[in-house]
């Protein structure tokens, strides 16, 4: 994973049977980060998402694999033919399985842990929420999203997949306002959850460059800041949910 190289690098060790938060402001991809690294760890995976389409989702796995952007392969799959056979090839070989709908509920989640066992006789090596707030009757509700914490923990370690759950980090800081690129600290993440997990990383798009900043804010066995200001840069192509290894990408 070439994007990744510099992260890793910096010591950031996601491991199997651990929660990983992936938090930031909004309108910084991490819907986008999230798919495209577990696309990258190319390891069988259950995706919950409240806040993408299956289009949607369907339209980023395949933009990461022909390089298309979104709007190319909109039109592509409108106008049919071999340009939307092209597409749906281009997603044959993808480890991902979906499950949609919001809010995210345990029943969902259950169910959908049922089938994928049944279909494939093991438990999927990684599992992404997107996002906590998404989860029922945690919009708003510190005692849910504790408790959402507690269980996606259990389930980590039930399974030995790593769980990898997104996360709001505040808008109406100071720091938000006045450095609105920079990774957000870790008491910048709402509601303090970011204490939970063993991995949180903070992540911040400057829409300007297209610079994509991941900062380890917790990691309970290695390096971590909390401040975030130490980070490591990548780059973004968000029309085609793509990152780059931050010295190979070159500017526009």
């Amino acid at each position: 994973m070439p994007a990744f190289v510099d992260l890793y690098k910096a010591g950031c060790r996601p491991r199997h049977g651990e929660v990983v938060m992936v938090a930031g402001r909004s309108g910084t991809q991490k819907s986008g980060f999230a798919l495209f690294w577990v696309a990258q760890m190319n390891l069988p995976s259950l995706y919950f998402s409240a806040d993408m389409s299956a289009f949607t989702a369907s339209s980023r796995l395949a933009s990461m694999e022909t390089g298309d952007t979104t709007e190319e392969l909109e039109a592509g799959m409108a106008s049919g033919g071999e340009h939307r056979e092209r597409y749906l090839q281009a997603l044959n070989g993808s480890n991902i399985t979906f499950s949609f709908g919001s809010p995210i509920s345990w029943r969902q989640i259950d169910e959908e842990m049922e089938a994928y066992v049944e279909l494939w006789d093991c438990y999927p090596e990684v599992i992404v929420f997107d996002n906590l707030m998404d989860f029922d009757g945690a919009e708003s509700d510190y005692t849910a999203q504790m408790e959402v914490m507690s269980n996606v923990t259990e389930l980590a370690r039930a399974t030995g997949a790593t769980v990898i759950l997104l996360h709001h980090a505040s808008d109406k800081s100071w720091e938000a306002k006045a450095d609105p690129w920079a990774p957000p600290s870790r008491d910048q993440i709402k509601g303090g959850l970011s204490e939970k997990p063993e991995l949180s990383l903070s992540v911040a798009l400057d829409p300007m460059s297209l610079d994509y900043r991941v900062a380890v804010v917790k990691q309970r066995m290695g390096p971590s800041d909390p401040t975030a200001r130490s980070y490591t840069t990548m780059r973004c192509e968000p029309s085609r949910t793509r990152f780059h290894p931050y010295v190979l990408y070159p500017r526009n």
